[in-house]
Protein backbone atom coordinates (compact mmCIF):
# COMPACT_ATOMS: atom_id res chain seq x y z
CA UNK A 1 0.00 0.00 0.00
CA UNK A 2 1.80 3.32 -0.95
CA UNK A 3 1.18 6.37 1.48
CA UNK A 4 2.20 9.43 0.77
CA UNK A 5 3.46 12.91 2.98
CA UNK A 6 2.03 16.22 3.07
CA UNK A 7 4.35 16.77 -0.02
CA UNK A 8 3.08 14.06 -1.79
CA UNK A 9 5.85 12.09 -1.16
CA UNK A 10 6.16 8.25 -0.93
CA UNK A 11 6.61 7.05 2.31
CA UNK A 12 9.06 4.52 2.18
CA UNK A 13 11.00 4.34 5.99
CA UNK A 14 9.81 1.09 7.87
CA UNK A 15 6.78 2.34 9.90
CA UNK A 16 3.30 0.87 10.34
CA UNK A 17 -0.05 1.58 10.68
CA UNK A 18 -2.37 0.06 13.41
CA UNK A 19 -5.60 -0.51 15.00
CA UNK A 20 -5.26 -1.86 18.64
CA UNK A 21 -8.20 -4.14 20.29
CA UNK A 22 -9.07 -5.09 23.64
CA UNK A 23 -11.53 -7.62 25.38
CA UNK A 24 -12.76 -6.60 28.64
CA UNK A 25 -14.40 -8.43 30.95
CA UNK A 26 -14.36 -7.27 34.98
CA UNK A 27 -11.16 -5.63 34.90
CA UNK A 28 -10.91 -2.02 33.75
CA UNK A 29 -8.11 -2.36 30.58
CA UNK A 30 -7.39 1.24 30.14
CA UNK A 31 -4.14 1.33 31.50
CA UNK A 32 -3.57 -2.04 29.75
CA UNK A 33 -4.74 -0.42 26.26
CA UNK A 34 -2.40 2.64 27.04
CA UNK A 35 0.51 0.00 27.72
CA UNK A 36 -0.27 -1.75 24.32
CA UNK A 37 0.04 1.75 22.39
CA UNK A 38 3.30 2.04 24.08
CA UNK A 39 4.41 -1.04 23.23
CA UNK A 40 3.54 -0.82 19.35
CA UNK A 41 5.66 2.64 19.79
CA UNK A 42 8.41 1.24 20.53
CA UNK A 43 7.77 -1.45 17.31
CA UNK A 44 7.56 1.27 15.35
CA UNK A 45 4.16 1.40 14.39
CA UNK A 46 1.83 4.18 14.48
CA UNK A 47 -1.36 4.08 16.91
CA UNK A 48 -4.08 4.67 14.85
CA UNK A 49 -7.32 4.04 16.55
CA UNK A 50 -8.40 1.81 19.71
CA UNK A 51 -11.16 -0.48 19.57
CA UNK A 52 -12.59 -2.37 23.44
CA UNK A 53 -15.63 -4.78 23.51
CA UNK A 54 -17.20 -6.01 26.86
CA UNK A 55 -17.53 -9.49 26.67
CA UNK A 56 -17.96 -11.78 30.34
CA UNK A 57 -16.08 -14.27 28.28
CA UNK A 58 -13.95 -14.35 24.92
CA UNK A 59 -15.08 -15.68 21.72
CA UNK A 60 -13.78 -18.67 20.70
CA UNK A 61 -13.56 -18.43 16.99
CA UNK A 62 -12.49 -14.76 16.89
CA UNK A 63 -11.67 -13.62 20.70
CA UNK A 64 -14.42 -10.53 19.99
CA UNK A 65 -17.57 -10.73 18.67
CA UNK A 66 -18.92 -10.98 14.94
CA UNK A 67 -20.21 -7.68 14.83
CA UNK A 68 -17.30 -6.15 16.80
CA UNK A 69 -14.87 -7.86 13.95
CA UNK A 70 -16.77 -6.16 11.36
CA UNK A 71 -16.59 -2.70 12.70
CA UNK A 72 -12.76 -3.53 13.28
CA UNK A 73 -12.26 -4.71 9.27
CA UNK A 74 -14.20 -1.19 8.06
CA UNK A 75 -11.74 0.87 10.45
CA UNK A 76 -9.21 -0.86 8.94
CA UNK A 77 -10.24 -0.16 5.39
CA UNK A 78 -11.10 4.00 6.05
CA UNK A 79 -8.12 4.57 8.42
CA UNK A 80 -6.37 2.34 5.82
CA UNK A 81 -4.11 0.58 8.71
CA UNK A 82 -2.32 -2.57 7.38
CA UNK A 83 -2.09 -3.87 11.00
CA UNK A 84 -4.42 -4.99 13.78
CA UNK A 85 -2.80 -5.49 17.16
CA UNK A 86 -5.07 -7.46 20.05
CA UNK A 87 -4.05 -7.20 23.69
CA UNK A 88 -4.61 -10.79 24.53
CA UNK A 89 -2.97 -13.70 23.41
CA UNK A 90 -5.08 -15.45 20.39
CA UNK A 91 -4.90 -19.31 19.52
CA UNK A 92 -3.96 -20.14 15.98
CA UNK A 93 -7.39 -20.18 15.00
CA UNK A 94 -8.45 -17.11 16.44
CA UNK A 95 -5.41 -14.98 13.94
CA UNK A 96 -6.57 -16.95 10.65
CA UNK A 97 -9.90 -16.43 11.29
CA UNK A 98 -9.65 -12.54 12.23
CA UNK A 99 -7.24 -12.23 9.44
CA UNK A 100 -9.57 -13.65 6.78
CA UNK A 101 -12.23 -11.72 8.15
CA UNK A 102 -9.78 -8.36 8.36
CA UNK A 103 -7.35 -8.52 5.39
CA UNK A 104 -4.21 -7.72 7.33
CA UNK A 105 -2.07 -9.07 9.34
CA UNK A 106 -3.37 -10.06 13.00
CA UNK A 107 -0.62 -10.03 15.85
CA UNK A 108 -1.21 -10.12 19.90
CA UNK A 109 0.75 -8.33 22.91
CA UNK A 110 2.77 -11.15 23.25
CA UNK A 111 4.07 -11.20 19.42
CA UNK A 112 4.75 -7.38 19.64
CA UNK A 113 6.79 -7.76 22.90
CA UNK A 114 8.53 -10.60 21.40
CA UNK A 115 9.05 -8.54 18.23
CA UNK A 116 10.35 -5.66 19.89
CA UNK A 117 12.55 -8.24 22.10
CA UNK A 118 13.65 -9.58 18.74
CA UNK A 119 14.59 -6.12 17.52
CA UNK A 120 16.90 -5.12 20.74
CA UNK A 121 18.66 -8.23 21.44
CA UNK A 122 22.46 -7.59 21.26
CA UNK A 123 24.38 -10.42 22.60
CA UNK A 124 24.34 -14.27 21.19
CA UNK A 125 22.28 -15.18 23.89
CA UNK A 126 19.56 -12.61 23.97
CA UNK A 127 18.51 -13.50 20.56
CA UNK A 128 18.58 -16.92 21.04
CA UNK A 129 16.01 -16.85 24.03
CA UNK A 130 14.34 -14.47 22.11
CA UNK A 131 14.16 -17.26 19.20
CA UNK A 132 13.44 -20.14 21.46
CA UNK A 133 10.20 -17.79 23.11
CA UNK A 134 9.21 -17.00 19.71
CA UNK A 135 9.46 -20.90 19.09
CA UNK A 136 7.66 -21.85 21.93
CA UNK A 137 4.89 -19.73 20.99
CA UNK A 138 4.40 -20.39 17.67
CA UNK A 139 4.90 -23.83 17.87
CA UNK A 140 0.80 -24.70 18.73
CA UNK A 141 0.20 -22.12 16.09
CA UNK A 142 1.25 -23.46 13.49
CA UNK A 143 -2.27 -24.29 11.78
CA UNK A 144 -3.36 -20.43 12.16
CA UNK A 145 0.31 -18.65 11.07
CA UNK A 146 -0.38 -20.26 7.49
CA UNK A 147 -1.66 -17.14 6.14
CA UNK A 148 0.46 -13.93 7.32
CA UNK A 149 3.28 -15.93 7.95
CA UNK A 150 3.53 -16.90 4.07
CA UNK A 151 3.15 -13.26 3.28
CA UNK A 152 6.29 -11.84 1.65
CA UNK A 153 7.91 -8.98 3.06
CA UNK A 154 8.96 -8.05 6.71
CA UNK A 155 6.89 -6.59 9.62
CA UNK A 156 6.04 -6.81 13.16
CA UNK A 157 5.83 -10.56 14.29
CA UNK A 158 8.15 -11.72 11.25
CA UNK A 159 11.74 -11.28 12.92
CA UNK A 160 13.83 -14.24 13.49
CA UNK A 161 12.33 -17.49 12.87
CA UNK A 162 9.79 -15.21 11.63
CA UNK A 163 11.41 -14.59 8.54
CA UNK A 164 12.12 -18.43 7.60
CA UNK A 165 10.31 -20.75 6.00
CA UNK A 166 7.75 -21.35 8.69
CA UNK A 167 5.50 -23.82 7.12
CA UNK A 168 8.35 -26.40 8.35
CA UNK A 169 6.92 -29.07 10.30
CA UNK A 170 7.18 -29.19 13.93
CA UNK A 171 9.79 -31.87 13.98
CA UNK A 172 12.10 -29.56 12.41
CA UNK A 173 11.14 -26.74 14.65
CA UNK A 174 11.72 -28.75 17.80
CA UNK A 175 14.97 -29.55 16.45
CA UNK A 176 15.98 -25.89 16.09
CA UNK A 177 14.78 -25.55 19.78
CA UNK A 178 16.72 -28.29 21.38
CA UNK A 179 19.76 -27.19 19.55
CA UNK A 180 18.93 -23.41 21.00
CA UNK A 181 18.54 -25.02 24.33
CA UNK A 182 21.65 -26.24 24.01
CA UNK A 183 23.78 -23.94 23.27
CA UNK A 184 21.91 -22.08 25.78
CA UNK A 185 23.00 -24.37 28.33
CA UNK A 186 26.83 -23.98 27.49
CA UNK A 187 26.34 -19.86 28.01
CA UNK A 188 24.63 -20.72 31.47
CA UNK A 189 27.92 -22.94 32.33
CA UNK A 190 30.32 -20.15 31.20
CA UNK A 191 28.47 -17.34 33.34
CA UNK A 192 28.56 -19.80 36.44
CA UNK A 193 32.35 -19.90 36.11
CA UNK A 194 32.42 -16.20 35.95
CA UNK A 195 30.32 -15.86 38.91
CA UNK A 196 32.01 -18.47 41.11
CA UNK A 197 35.03 -16.23 40.24
CA UNK A 198 33.11 -13.13 41.05
CA UNK A 199 32.07 -14.98 44.63
CA UNK A 200 35.54 -16.50 45.45
CA UNK A 201 36.41 -12.74 44.98
CA UNK A 202 33.84 -11.62 48.16
CA UNK A 203 32.84 -8.54 46.48
CA UNK A 204 28.46 -8.37 46.64
CA UNK A 205 26.04 -7.77 43.99
CA UNK A 206 23.42 -5.42 43.83
CA UNK A 207 20.96 -5.40 41.30
CA UNK A 208 18.66 -3.55 39.73
CA UNK A 209 14.89 -4.55 39.22
CA UNK A 210 11.94 -2.75 38.10
CA UNK A 211 9.13 -2.52 35.35
CA UNK A 212 10.01 -1.54 31.83
CA UNK A 213 11.05 2.52 31.41
CA UNK A 214 11.45 2.88 35.06
CA UNK A 215 14.78 4.39 34.70
CA UNK A 216 16.92 1.62 36.08
CA UNK A 217 19.54 2.06 32.98
CA UNK A 218 19.24 5.89 33.76
CA UNK A 219 20.18 5.35 37.27
CA UNK A 220 23.19 3.03 36.38
CA UNK A 221 24.35 5.45 34.39
CA UNK A 222 24.22 7.96 37.21
CA UNK A 223 25.90 5.80 39.70
CA UNK A 224 28.90 5.22 37.32
CA UNK A 225 29.58 8.68 36.78
CA UNK A 226 29.69 9.50 40.59
CA UNK A 227 32.57 7.02 40.86
CA UNK A 228 33.74 8.60 37.44
CA UNK A 229 33.05 5.25 35.22
CA UNK A 230 31.11 7.36 32.86
CA UNK A 231 32.46 5.66 29.79
CA UNK A 232 30.77 2.52 30.87
CA UNK A 233 27.31 3.85 30.53
CA UNK A 234 24.89 1.65 29.28
CA UNK A 235 22.12 2.58 26.47
CA UNK A 236 19.55 4.77 28.29
CA UNK A 237 15.96 5.98 26.66
CA UNK A 238 12.75 7.08 27.55
CA UNK A 239 11.14 4.30 25.90
CA UNK A 240 9.91 0.78 26.86
CA UNK A 241 12.55 -2.25 26.70
CA UNK A 242 15.32 0.23 26.02
CA UNK A 243 17.77 -2.16 27.56
CA UNK A 244 17.37 -5.95 26.63
CA UNK A 245 20.71 -7.55 27.75
CA UNK A 246 21.66 -7.62 31.21
CA UNK A 247 24.48 -5.46 32.08
CA UNK A 248 27.59 -5.68 34.83
CA UNK A 249 29.28 -2.50 36.08
CA UNK A 250 32.28 -2.63 38.65
CA UNK A 251 31.71 0.53 41.28
CA UNK A 252 34.13 1.20 43.62
CA UNK A 253 33.77 3.96 45.71
CA UNK A 254 35.43 6.56 47.74
CA UNK A 255 35.38 4.55 50.88
CA UNK A 256 37.54 1.88 49.17
CA UNK A 257 33.95 -0.75 49.04
CA UNK A 258 33.47 -2.46 45.93
CA UNK A 259 30.32 -4.05 44.43
CA UNK A 260 29.03 -5.31 41.16
CA UNK A 261 26.06 -3.55 39.78
CA UNK A 262 23.82 -5.37 37.60
CA UNK A 263 20.98 -3.52 35.12
CA UNK A 264 17.92 -6.42 33.91
CA UNK A 265 15.82 -6.73 31.82
CA UNK A 266 12.52 -4.55 32.62
CA UNK A 267 9.09 -6.34 32.94
CA UNK A 268 5.57 -5.50 31.92
CA UNK A 269 1.93 -6.90 32.33
CA UNK A 270 1.24 -9.49 30.80
CA UNK A 271 4.70 -10.29 29.88
CA UNK A 272 4.83 -14.14 27.65
CA UNK A 273 5.27 -16.94 30.08
CA UNK A 274 7.75 -18.52 27.38
CA UNK A 275 9.52 -15.36 27.87
CA UNK A 276 10.11 -15.18 31.42
CA UNK A 277 10.85 -19.23 30.92
CA UNK A 278 13.39 -18.47 28.11
CA UNK A 279 14.95 -15.13 30.06
CA UNK A 280 15.37 -17.22 33.30
CA UNK A 281 18.80 -18.27 32.72
CA UNK A 282 19.80 -14.11 32.46
CA UNK A 283 17.31 -13.50 35.06
CA UNK A 284 19.26 -16.05 37.50
CA UNK A 285 21.80 -13.02 38.08
CA UNK A 286 18.82 -11.54 40.47
CA UNK A 287 18.86 -14.64 42.47
CA UNK A 288 22.80 -13.99 43.04
CA UNK A 289 22.20 -11.03 43.91
CA UNK A 290 23.11 -9.63 47.76
CA UNK A 291 20.66 -6.51 47.65
CA UNK A 292 17.99 -5.61 45.16
CA UNK A 293 16.89 -2.18 44.29
CA UNK A 294 13.43 -1.87 42.80
CA UNK A 295 13.17 1.09 40.52
CA UNK A 296 9.65 2.89 40.39
CA UNK A 297 8.76 5.29 38.10
CA UNK A 298 7.51 7.78 40.55
CA UNK A 299 5.77 9.84 38.11
CA UNK A 300 3.58 7.35 36.58
CA UNK A 301 0.13 7.61 38.50
CA UNK A 302 -0.83 3.68 38.56
CA UNK A 303 2.88 2.93 40.31
CA UNK A 304 1.82 0.32 42.56
CA UNK A 305 0.24 -1.50 39.68
CA UNK A 306 4.06 -1.37 38.34
CA UNK A 307 5.07 -2.58 41.98
CA UNK A 308 2.61 -5.86 41.90
CA UNK A 309 4.11 -6.67 38.39
CA UNK A 310 7.34 -6.80 39.03
CA UNK A 311 7.03 -8.63 42.23
CA UNK A 312 5.06 -11.15 40.64
CA UNK A 313 7.67 -11.87 38.14
CA UNK A 314 10.33 -11.56 40.87
CA UNK A 315 8.16 -14.37 42.76
CA UNK A 316 8.34 -16.55 39.77
CA UNK A 317 11.86 -16.52 38.96
CA UNK A 318 12.07 -17.40 42.61
CA UNK A 319 13.76 -13.91 43.75
CA UNK A 320 10.77 -12.20 45.78
CA UNK A 321 12.61 -13.69 49.07
CA UNK A 322 15.39 -11.44 48.57
CA UNK A 323 16.55 -7.98 50.56
CA UNK A 324 15.25 -5.40 48.40
CA UNK A 325 15.15 -1.54 48.97
CA UNK A 326 12.16 0.59 47.35
CA UNK A 327 13.72 3.18 44.81
CA UNK A 328 11.17 5.61 43.40
CA UNK A 329 12.90 7.51 40.67
CA UNK A 330 11.96 10.27 38.52
CA UNK A 331 10.72 12.20 41.85
CA UNK A 332 12.19 15.61 40.51
CA UNK A 333 8.66 15.67 38.34
CA UNK A 334 6.47 15.05 41.46
CA UNK A 335 7.46 17.29 44.66
CA UNK A 336 4.62 16.07 45.96
CA UNK A 337 4.99 12.41 46.06
CA UNK A 338 2.95 10.30 48.14
CA UNK A 339 5.04 6.70 48.19
CA UNK A 340 2.28 3.60 48.14
CA UNK A 341 2.66 1.61 51.44
CA UNK A 342 5.01 -1.30 51.56
CA UNK A 343 6.69 -3.22 54.22
CA UNK A 344 10.17 -1.97 52.50
CA UNK A 345 12.57 0.95 53.04
CA UNK A 346 11.80 3.77 50.30
CA UNK A 347 14.39 6.15 48.69
CA UNK A 348 13.56 9.04 46.40
CA UNK A 349 15.46 9.54 43.96
CA UNK A 350 16.37 11.58 40.54
CA UNK A 351 18.85 9.94 38.24
CA UNK A 352 18.34 12.83 35.52
CA UNK A 353 18.65 15.41 38.29
CA UNK A 354 21.28 13.99 40.50
CA UNK A 355 18.32 14.10 43.96
CA UNK A 356 19.30 12.18 46.63
CA UNK A 357 21.97 9.76 44.76
CA UNK A 358 23.96 10.30 47.89
CA UNK A 359 21.60 8.74 49.85
CA UNK A 360 21.05 5.70 47.67
CA UNK A 361 25.04 4.90 47.74
CA UNK A 362 24.64 5.30 51.57
CA UNK A 363 21.71 3.12 51.80
CA UNK A 364 23.92 0.16 49.54
CA UNK A 365 26.47 0.48 51.64
CA UNK A 366 24.93 0.03 54.92
CA UNK A 367 22.82 -2.79 53.17
CA UNK A 368 25.99 -5.09 52.23
CA UNK A 369 28.57 -3.87 54.05
CA UNK A 370 27.07 -3.56 57.50
CA UNK A 371 28.93 -6.47 58.77
CA UNK A 372 32.30 -5.71 57.61
CA UNK A 373 35.32 -5.34 60.07
CA UNK A 374 38.53 -3.88 59.40
CA UNK A 375 41.49 -5.16 60.87
CA UNK A 376 45.10 -5.07 60.64
CA UNK A 377 46.62 -8.71 60.70
CA UNK A 378 49.53 -10.57 61.06
CA UNK A 379 49.26 -13.95 59.83
CA UNK A 380 52.23 -16.58 60.59
CA UNK A 381 53.95 -17.73 57.46
CA UNK A 382 53.11 -21.38 58.80
CA UNK A 383 49.43 -20.57 57.91
CA UNK A 384 49.75 -19.62 54.23
CA UNK A 385 46.21 -21.16 54.33
CA UNK A 386 44.49 -18.13 56.19
CA UNK A 387 46.61 -15.56 54.08
CA UNK A 388 45.27 -17.24 50.68
CA UNK A 389 41.59 -17.43 52.08
CA UNK A 390 41.94 -13.40 52.83
CA UNK A 391 43.54 -13.04 49.35
CA UNK A 392 40.59 -14.57 47.98
CA UNK A 393 37.17 -13.41 50.44
CA UNK A 394 38.43 -10.23 51.99
CA UNK A 395 38.82 -6.63 50.33
CA UNK A 396 42.46 -6.20 51.20
CA UNK A 397 43.68 -2.67 51.06
CA UNK A 398 47.74 -3.35 51.77
CA UNK A 399 49.84 -6.68 52.34
CA UNK A 400 53.26 -6.37 53.46
CA UNK A 401 55.67 -9.20 54.00
CA UNK A 402 57.47 -8.71 57.18
CA UNK A 403 59.97 -11.06 59.45
CA UNK A 404 57.52 -12.47 61.67
CA UNK A 405 54.77 -12.69 58.78
CA UNK A 406 52.09 -11.53 55.95
CA UNK A 407 51.01 -8.12 57.54
CA UNK A 408 47.15 -7.00 56.20
CA UNK A 409 45.24 -4.52 56.11
CA UNK A 410 41.76 -5.93 55.42
CA UNK A 411 38.30 -5.22 55.29
CA UNK A 412 36.02 -8.54 55.80
CA UNK A 413 33.13 -9.85 57.43
CA UNK A 414 32.58 -10.29 61.38
CA UNK A 415 32.27 -14.22 60.95
CA UNK A 416 35.55 -14.32 59.23
CA UNK A 417 36.68 -11.98 62.21
CA UNK A 418 35.79 -13.70 65.34
CA UNK A 419 37.83 -16.83 63.58
CA UNK A 420 40.80 -14.56 62.60
CA UNK A 421 41.16 -12.17 66.03
CA UNK A 422 43.88 -14.12 67.83
CA UNK A 423 46.40 -12.59 64.91
CA UNK A 424 44.72 -8.62 65.17
CA UNK A 425 47.62 -6.22 65.53
CA UNK A 426 45.51 -3.64 67.46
Amino acid sequence: MLRFNENNEIITEEKYRAILVGLQRKEDISYSMEELAGLAEAANAEVLGKVVQVLEKPNTATMIGKGKVEEVAELVRNMEADMVIFNDELTGMQIRNLEDAIDVRVIDRTILILDIFAARADSREGKLQVELAQLKYRMPRLTGFGKSLSRLGGGIGTRGPGEKKLETDRRHIERRMEDIKSELSQLVKTRSVQRSKREKSGIPVVALVGYTNSGKSALMNRLLSVVDKSEKAVTEKDMLFATLDTQQRSVKLDTNHEFILIDTVGFVSKLPHSLVEAFKATLEEVLYADLLLHVVDASYEENDFHIAVTNKVLGEIGADVKEKVMVFNKIDLVPDFQAPVTNLENLFVSAKENINIDQLIDKIKEKIFADKVCAKLMIPYTRGDLSSYLCEKALVKSMEYLEEGTFFDVELNQEDYQRLKEYDTI
